[in-house]
């Protein structure tokens, strides 16, 4: 059995930790927890405006964050026929999400994920994690826990044992609202 509840825990107490989603290993925090956010800034050396993707296990775990309303049923249904999976939509977001997860942006980037573990974190975690690739900037993202412990072993307080889902590229990102692809998957 994976070492879910060290992981939970860990999140509970703001930290970072990191996990296999369905291509790379990610690396992700409470998306509430601003001092946790701020952390896993730092480590990634990610600028705050870029904004970060939130994964969730299911639809309704986003819908505190997302504004789902500011879709056409058409958009809405696009949207979930892709999910479970990996297509990352980016939404429009509710007023009270705050800056330090949307960034410079009025939206933010979304996903349901197929990987199992993953959807079982977020269960047991009981919302969305922040999840941007395991590596520091200019290196390969980890596709395996020794990958990971590598580049970031010290910088994380837990990794989800686990393996990747097998996909060889990160999810594609699409605009929920106009469907235009950002990142090809």
């Amino acid at each position: 059995m994976a070492n879910i509840t060290q992981v939970v825990t860990a999140l509970e107490q703001g930290q970072v930790v990191g996990y296999p989603t369905e291509a790379v290993f990610g690396v992700g925090c409470d998306p509430d927890n601003q001092q946790a956010v701020n952390k896993l800034l730092a480590l990634k050396q990610r600028p705050v405006e870029k904004g970060l993707i939130l994964i969730a296990a299911d639809y309704e775990q986003l819908l505190p964050y997302i504004d789902d309303s500011q879709l056409t049923p058409q958009q809405k249904q696009t949207v979930l026929a892709s999910w479970p999976g990996p297509v990352t939509w980016v939404m429009p977001t509710k007023s009270n999400v705050p800056a330090f997860l949307t960034g410079q942006f009025t939206t933010i980037a979304v996903r349901v994920t197929d990987h199992p573990l993953v959807q079982q974190l977020c269960r047991q975690f009981g919302k969305p994690l922040t999840s941007t690739s395991a590596n520091l900037t200019g290196l390969e993202p980890g596709r395996t826990v020794a990958d990971v412990e590598l580049q970031l072993g010290d910088k994380l307080a837990a990794i989800l044992e686990g393996e990747t889902g097998g996909r060889t590229n990160p999810s594609q990102i699409r605009d929920a609202q106009t469907g235009n692809i950002f990142r090809q998957g």
